[in-house]
């Protein structure tokens, strides 16, 4: 977060999501711990919260009652119907993944959202992106490829037009825009943070005049708006996230096309 090198303003940028190795290596780095950490999490905090259960709940048990419904009955029943209940620890292990994650720009000690490193995303769309697939083979047997690449009530003689369209908007795009929307969101976010923190901080003790100091000021005051403002949008990120996840889904297992 220092802005200064040898005297003069390096403006933040893609450098900044990039990290060394860890403990001599080249692939453990911040956001792979990040990720690992985030993962182990999820598991101990939705162990904890199925532990000692109440007729009449605490406030750690109404928190994580609240979340769950939130997920199994806002995303999971009403997206997926009545074939919800295969799904539901899925969605609201996702959920809470990708929240965390995006959420560790955001806490301290991290300050880096995971999922603005393109890697971590293209991850978790993999898993998606297999789960949606087999839930179709599944429901529909050899048959899904038929249901996701010729919608009923189309002639033969378009199918050399229609089966392409349909192959790339269900096995290429969908992942790809899943992925891309969540990591430039994350990246856009942070970078602005960093902008704010790198600039002000130069401005309020380097620059020279009244003016630049106060806007310096300025600025690292308005980057803890912002950072309540990616607060908010981390968490709407992981929510779109795992609304199309359900999306998908549904349309792998649904009868019609």
């Amino acid at each position: 977060m220092i802005p200064m090198e040898g005297g003069g303003y390096t403006s933040p940028g893609v450098e900044d999501f990039q990290f060394p190795g860890l403990f001599g290596t080249d692939w453990i780095t911040k956001p792979m711990l990040q990720a690992v950490i985030a993962a182990i999490a999820v598991l101990v905090i939705w162990w904890l919260a199925s532990r000692r259960l109440s007729t009449v709940p605490n406030k750690r048990q109404f928190l994580m009652e609240y979340l769950y419904e939130f997920i199994r009955n806002g995303v999971g029943r009403d997206i997926l119907g009545p074939g919800f209940r295969p799904y539901i620890g899925l969605l609201v292990g996702l959920f809470t993944y990708i929240l965390l994650n995006n959420w560790f720009g955001e806490f301290f000690l991290f300050m880096f959202p995971t999922m603005s490193n393109i890697g971590y995303s293209w991850g978790a769309v993999a898993m998606v992106f297999v789960v949606y697939v087999y839930a179709g083979f599944r429901a529909h047997g050899p048959g899904y490829l038929r249901k996701a690449l010729i919608p009923e009530g189309v002639p033969w003689y378009l199918y050399p037009i229609i089966v392409p369209v349909e192959f790339l908007s269900n096995f290429i795009t969908r992942p790809l825009t899943l992925g891309v929307r969540l990591f430039a969101n994350m990246f856009a976010g942070h970078l602005t943070i960093l902008v704010f923190v790198v600039g002000g901080t130069y401005l309020l003790t380097q620059a020279d005049g009244i003016v630049l100091k106060i806007g310096g000021g300025f600025s690292l005051l308005f980057s803890f708006v912002m950072l309540g403002f990616e607060l908010f949008i981390g968490f709407l990120q992981a929510y779109i996230f795992t609304i199309l996840t359900a999306q998908y889904i549904s349309s792998s297992i649904s009868e019609s096309h």
